[in-house]
């Protein structure tokens, strides 16, 4: 039997990267039919205090990875955000998928009562159980992010819909 915390975020996060990694070609073609400078997309925002479209996908990928590897019971893997270009985001999400592929599903048959912390030993130390962490921190900020990038895109101009933002599924 698969877990149902394996069910309720391994899917669900694969689906909507799926989701993201669309958007973010069709912004590249965007761009380029426009001719518009790439870089305009990658840094553009919602609002100046918030993070641009390509910090967006790298804090996504990252929680896709992070919340992955945690229920999992795995060490989470280290990305460089080095990311520059719109092809440099599509392999940050094929890396992540990719891991997210690598995890057995039998990893989180006690991923729902598994202790997570969060930047242990800090002022900023939380612990959850691993359906708490998952349903209540993780795929919150996970959509929060992936949402955010999707309306950067299409406040700019990218002609995009829920259909794309959603993925296959």
């Amino acid at each position: 039997m698969t877990s149902s915390i394996y069910t309720s975020s391994i899917p669900v996060f694969k689906q909507m990267l799926g989701g993201l990694k669309t958007v973010l070609s069709k912004a590249e073609t965007h761009a380029a039919d426009k001719k518009i400078d790439p870089n305009a997309l990658l840094q553009a925002r919602l609002y100046p205090d918030m993070f641009p479209l390509l910090r967006q996908v790298q804090v996504a990928s990252d929680f896709a990875k992070s919340v992955s590897a945690r229920l999992a019971g795995v060490e989470v893997p280290k990305l460089d955000d080095s990311e520059q270009t719109f092809a440099d985001l599509q392999a940050r999400i094929d890396t992540v998928l990719a891991f997210m592929d690598s995890l057995p599903a039998a990893n989180f048959d006690e991923a729902a009562t598994r202790e997570i912390v969060t930047q242990a030993g800090t002022p900023k130390e939380k612990r959850f159980t691993g359906q708490s962490y998952v349903l209540n921190y993780g795929l919150p900020h996970f959509f929060f992010h992936t949402t955010t990038a999707y309306a950067i895109l299409r406040h700019n101009g990218v002609e995009v819909g829920k259909k794309d933002y959603i993925g296959s599924y």
